[in-house]
């Protein structure tokens, strides 16, 4: 069964949990409130949603099942990862040339918002830049010149492409046939990241209510009305970010995603000497298959290594088991290391691997689907709704406009059809076809 927040959730039992550096004194709502705009979820794109609106002089009231963080945001593998799930060239193809050339000035805004305000707040939480794509095959290496050409015609040129040789002296593996870094990615703590964006929208008048699981989400003529166990908060808007944990708490958008998990393990302290010998650079790293691996220093010199799915939400019964191999795989000289966290975290997917932005009725505005990407997306995505509440509706509606796709099967056989489907492009990938 999938995952689902409640008031009484703890962060789950990851390294993040165990290394934030703000503990917060959290307090549930009760009885009933009034605000500009209430948002749902306590994750980046809330957050994002929360800081663009409040540094716009909107009273902002943000409702949390959980704890901040405690989803997505404060569990994924902490890669400031530019562009979408569905590359520009899907982009191009399924929606015309205007929507990709909208699409490619978008793509690195998501990181920059993250620089810019872990700059202007003070929010320590490791970033570093610099990631890097890491091929398998020649195929790989083909596509990741295609990658470089593409953005290129759409002004990026932050990417430097590595043969084997290079790619080395940033990766201590010689399993890659090569790579590409993005100079403008980057990595960071996500759980301090989004908890230093909370102590941001504080600092801004904001107010955050956690342990309050929202039960329904209503609006009429004049407004929205977020309905906890214990309160109300009656907005002008409610924005809903929810994410993979909103559950069915809004009807209309159960069917629009698909929860993924995805899982995480960070190994013992591995000391500064050989942690350099993995990564000299200091990059973060995912590779460029279907079913991919990705990984990072932290910065206490642990290497976070993550990869594989399960649809539908559930957690395998044991993560090492899962990551191991591959870990040991890419570095065979970690074969005896121990692994001190493991945890699982789902993702929001979209059928089309496209997020999805959109409005029901007037007053509810909601985002979701990021599908593996969400980093840089949900910050960009904030930064939209708010722009949209504000009245400036350009950039919401080219994303409002773009056809979405139910799920092949419906709920009850989306995550079989999803399986199938992997499986095959698993198989495509061991093949290097």
């Amino acid at each position: 069964m999938a995952e689902t927040p409640s008031a009484h959730s703890p962060y789950p039992p990851s390294y993040y949990a165990a290394s934030r550096n703000i503990v917060r004194e959290s307090k549930a709502l009760e009885g009933d409130v009034t605000a500009d705009i209430c948002v749902v979820g306590a994750g980046y794109s809330g957050l994002s949603s929360a800081i663009s609106l409040a540094e716009h002089g909107f009273s902002v009231i943000v409702v949390e099942a959980a704890e901040v963080g405690w989803g997505a945001s404060g569990r994924n593998g902490g890669q400031i990862v530019n562009g979408l799930n569905a590359s520009l060239e899907t982009i191009q193809r399924r929606y015309g040339d205007t929507t990709a050339a909208f699409f490619g000035t978008l793509l690195q805004e998501g990181a920059g918002i993250i620089y810019d305000r872990v700059e202007r707040y003070g929010i320590q939480c490791d970033l570093k830049r610099g990631n890097i794509y890491a091929a398998y095959t020649p195929k790989h290496m083909d596509e990741l010149r295609a990658k470089q050409a593409l953005w290129r015609q759409h002004g990026m040129d932050d990417h430097e492409l590595l043969d084997r040789a290079q790619i080395r002296k940033h990766i201590g593996s010689d399993v890659y046939e090569g790579g590409m870094i993005d100079h403008s990615g980057g990595h960071m703590h996500p759980l301090n990241l989004a908890l230093g964006e909370a102590a941001a929208f504080e600092s801004l008048g904001g107010t955050i209510f956690e342990h309050s699981p929202v039960t329904k989400v209503e609006q009429d003529a004049t407004g929205a009305t977020v309905t906890t166990a214990k309160g109300r908060v009656r907005a002008k808007t409610a924005i809903v970010c929810g994410n993979a944990y909103l559950g069915n708490v809004v009807p209309e958008l159960t069917s629009r995603i698909m929860p993924v998990s995805t899982q995480m393990m960070a190994t013992e302290p591995l000391g500064e000497d050989r942690a350099k010998a993995l990564l000299p650079t200091d990059m973060c790293v995912e590779d460029v298959r279907y079913i991919l691996d990705y990984f990072r220093l932290s910065a206490d010199h642990r290497l976070i290594f993550g990869g594989g799915v399960v649809y539908g939400g559930t957690d395998p019964a044991d993560v090492v088991a899962k990551l191991r191999p591959n870990l040991d795989k890419v570095f065979p000289q970690l074969k005896d290391v121990k692994i001190d966290y493991a945890w699982s975290g789902n993702f929001a997917l979209s059928f089309s691997r496209v997020p999805q932005l959109g409005r029901l009725g007037q007053n509810i505005y909601f985002a979701h689907g990021d599908s593996g990407h969400g980093v840089t997306g949900t910050h960009l995505f904030g930064r939209i709704l708010g722009e949209a509440v504000r009245g400036d509706m350009t950039r919401f509606d080219t994303f409002a406009k773009l056809p979405w796709i139910r799920f092949p099967g419906g709920r009850m056989f989306r995550a079989q059809y999803s399986t199938l489907g992997s499986w095959w492009y698993a198989l495509r990938d061991k093949l290097g076809i």
